[in-house]
């Protein structure tokens, strides 16, 4: 039989075993590989930690993920310090983790590389997306800090090597909690302000965590979206930041960064002079060259006199000769004259005679085919009173008057008888 004071509900039961490890087992660190990771909206992370034999079921909270930039990874080694529990809705051994670092490289650096290759495959660091850094800037924008040596070094280098540039210094902080907010404020304002022709980002050298406010996604992005170029120099020469890969141009030191946004002064004036020489020697050589020109084209020009003379000259010879062919012209124009005349006066004359001959010819035709002609011969013409000539009796009425017309004279008569044959 059992003693019923022995006997334990399910809830009791995993609440003893939870008291009795949690009270036993320490907080301890465990290394081992993540696997079936899980991240839901709530911002908490659930994971397996396990090596080749065997498996823990672990939760990561999100309150005690502050200080983790990485994010983690199934088949990521990793080193968790957690405290021992059961998870009493299923009765699973956990271990509720407060601490987490990457195996055999640090957090921050494994952070840099995951945020270092995400934003080179987006693009990000593409020679194509960089701008010009402007030769002769006017108005240089640093943003720094106002107290640290960094301002100080720029400001050194501009006014000694291209003082004609003016510095406007958008002061922030450059290291601690949230720093990339304010340095982020500071961009935006320089950029929309549209008075800087440049933009230099710096500040001093430090550690990886002293920097790492030039390694936050948000800053990288910002200063991708700047329309104003940008050139960083952040850290020592040998230290690198997201921002120097996002950035237009990368400068190894500030002092350098001063350099890079601006001419050299003392190279300017050194040049302007030699082109000034050049300049004088070239006004000067082409001077002479027109010289030279202009003393041959005035050998070239002939005395006006002298031109005026000949003009005259050519003139007469032209006049003389527009003479001389007038007068051949003339002549050849008379010679054909009079022999036209001679020719159209034999022509008319011919002519005449034609025309008169044929005129005799035609008279001659004409008196032939004459009714007087006919009367001299003894032939008459009888007219009626109409002056119409009668070919026929039949036309002919009693008692009408008619003329008969003989070659040298006309009767009138009167019809008082008339005979058809």
């Amino acid at each position: 039989m059992f003693n019923i004071d022995e006997i334990y509900s399910v809830s009791d039961y995993i609440k003893l075993c939870k008291n009795a490890i949690e009270k036993n087992i320490p907080q301890c660190f465990v290394q081992g590989e993540i696997s079936n990771l899980s991240m839901p909206s709530s911002g908490h992370w659930y994971f397996s930690l396990k090596d080749k034999n065997s498996q823990v079921r672990c939760a990561f909270f999100r309150l005690n993920q502050r200080k983790i930039k990485f994010t983690p990874e199934n088949g990521m080694s990793v080193i968790i310090r957690g405290a021992t529990t059961l998870y009493p809705q299923r009765g699973d051994f956990q271990l509720i983790i407060q601490q987490m670092e990457p195996a055999g490289i640090g957090n921050l650096q494994l952070a840099f590389d995951q945020l270092k290759n995400k934003l080179r495959l987006e693009g990000l660091f593409d020679s194509a997306n960089k701008k010009e850094i402007p030769s002769f800037p006017t108005k240089i924008g640093v943003i720094s800090s106002s107290t640290g040596a960094v301002i100080k070094d720029i400001i050194k280098v501009l006014n000694s090597r291209y003082p004609l540039a003016k510095i406007l210094l958008y002061d922030t902080v450059v290291q601690g909690e949230n720093a990339h907010l304010k340095i982020i404020k500071a961009l935006r304002a320089a950029d929309r302000s549209k008075n800087c022709d440049v933009i230099i980002l710096a500040r001093g050298g430090g550690s990886l965590e002293d920097l790492w406010a030039f390694n936050e996604e948000e800053l990288a992005r910002e200063i991708y979206q700047c329309s104003t170029p940008i050139i960083s120099s952040i850290g020592h020469e040998t230290d690198t930041t997201i921002a120097d890969f996002v950035s237009d141009l990368r400068a190894p030191t500030p002092s350098a960064a001063a350099m890079s946004a601006t001419p050299d002064l003392n190279t300017i004036l050194y040049n302007a002079s030699k082109l000034k020489k050049y300049l004088y020697d070239s006004i000067k050589q082409s001077i002479e060259s027109k010289k030279n020109t202009l003393e041959l084209l005035r050998l070239r020009i002939v005395n006006p006199s002298q031109q005026l003379l000949l003009n005259a000259q050519k003139l007469d010879e032209l006049e003389i000769r527009l003479l001389k062919q007038n007068k051949t012209l003339i002549d050849d124009n008379k010679e054909k004259l009079k022999l036209s005349f001679s020719q159209l006066l034999t022509h008319s004359q011919n002519f005449i005679k034609v025309q008169q001959n044929e005129l005799s010819n035609y008279g001659n035709s004409l008196n032939l085919l004459s009714p007087l002609n006919t009367l001299s011969r003894g032939y008459t013409m009888t007219q009626d009173n109409r002056g119409s000539i009668i070919t026929s009796v039949k036309r002919i009425k009693l008692n009408e008057v008619i003329s008969t017309k003989f070659h040298d004279g006309k009767v009138t008569s009167k019809v008082v008888n008339k005979e058809d044959n």
